[in-house]
């Protein structure tokens, strides 16, 4: 058995890189800041124009929103929000947050959507083939441990949302916004910045990022897209992004073999499964970045053929990695969006 990985899992496995931060005009200020949040890393630019804020004024508003976040929607914290919906059993009503409320209705949309494959309650599932944090390390679960998990899972049927609360259907379900909440977290962020007059701005949390205005060459946001190979360091493209939302998910760093099979992170929210197409990473391109989350990890667990079907039917904008096994090489594959040609650089 080969495993990759797998005590290091985060959903998010390309790598964005900001390009092309040039000298600032007269007044102005570049404030860089870093730091850690949600289980991985944060890196923002914010571009004041007037040179009105300090760097500790910027990083109070960001350190504020990033504490409100994970208290409404951390699993690693028992007296979150979403902790405190987890422990509830079958049938009761959790009071939460206008914001938890939102990102959960966003969450149902996108299930409904996706064919229900978008699901924020595989986390059972995730556990029981090694990928999450309760049983790390690769393994082969029993038919009748998938069947027990899948009964847990299915957020359409087990989850209602209203305009400030959640009720559960079912004892042993559970949310992990592992793959909406970083996005929210940067959207939130940006938000904050705005408020503070700051409307160039770059923000990013594993992976997921947000732009907006122009970088200091006055120029749209340079973001360098990672190749989606483990063994291969370079840049598939580097598009220009201002205001806009931008995400990729990809499955070449967390998954194990077996007898020659490959198991993927990935899972198939009917079967209970990894997915067994050959698509490697998505990446969706969108308003904010908290779609942008969703939608990159709905569309690498929907596949490029289903997928695009999809994207086409919302007019998202999604660039897909194909494997091709015969030839040893991959396949890039870009929805025809018009509105968000940078994808097809």
């Amino acid at each position: 058995m080969t495993v990759t990985n797998p005590l290091a899992f985060t959903r998010r496995t390309v790598l964005f890189l900001p390009l092309g931060l040039l000298a600032c005009k007269r007044g102005e200020v570049v404030h860089e800041l870093t730091g850690a949040t949600m289980g991985t890393t944060y890196s923002i630019t914010a571009i004041d124009r007037d040179g009105a804020h300090s760097t500790s004024e910027l990083q109070d508003a960001v350190d504020t929103v990033l504490a409100e976040v994970n208290t409404q929607m951390s699993n690693w914290d028992a007296a979150s929000e979403i902790s405190r919906f987890n422990a509830a059993g079958a049938g009761e009503t959790i009071s939460v947050s206008p914001e938890l409320a939102h990102v959960m209705k966003a969450a149902q949309d996108v299930h409904e959507a996706s064919d229900g494959q978008f699901d924020v309650t595989l986390g059972p599932l995730i556990d029981l083939w090694g990928f999450g944090a309760k049983n790390p390390g690769a393994q082969m679960p029993s038919e009748d441990a998938i069947t027990t998990a899948l009964m847990a899972s299915g957020q359409s049927r087990n989850i209602s949302v209203g305009s400030s609360s959640l009720t559960k259907g079912r004892d042993g379900t559970e949310v992990y916004l592992s793959a909406i909440g970083k996005g929210h977290g940067v959207d939130r962020v940006g938000e904050a910045l705005e408020r503070l007059g700051i409307t160039d701005y770059l923000v990013e949390i594993g992976g997921d990022l947000r732009t907006a205005g122009m970088n200091p060459a006055g120029r749209p946001w340079q973001i360098g897209i990672e190749v989606p190979d483990a063994t291969t360091e370079g840049l598939q493209s580097v598009v220009g992004l201002s205001n806009m939302g931008l995400a990729t998910s990809g499955d070449y760093r967390n998954y194990f073999e077996q007898d020659g099979v490959r198991y993927s992170h990935l899972l198939d929210a009917k079967t209970g499964r990894p997915v067994t197409h050959t698509t490697a990473s998505a990446t969706v391109l969108t308003e904010n970045a908290m779609m942008a989350d969703a939608w990159a990890t709905a569309m690498l667990i929907l596949g490029r053929e289903r997928g695009m079907e999809i994207a086409e039917d919302l007019n998202l904008a999604v660039l897909f990695v194909e494997r091709d096994p015969s030839a040893s090489e991959l396949k890039f594959i870009a929805t025809p969006n018009a509105r968000y040609s940078a994808l097809q650089a």
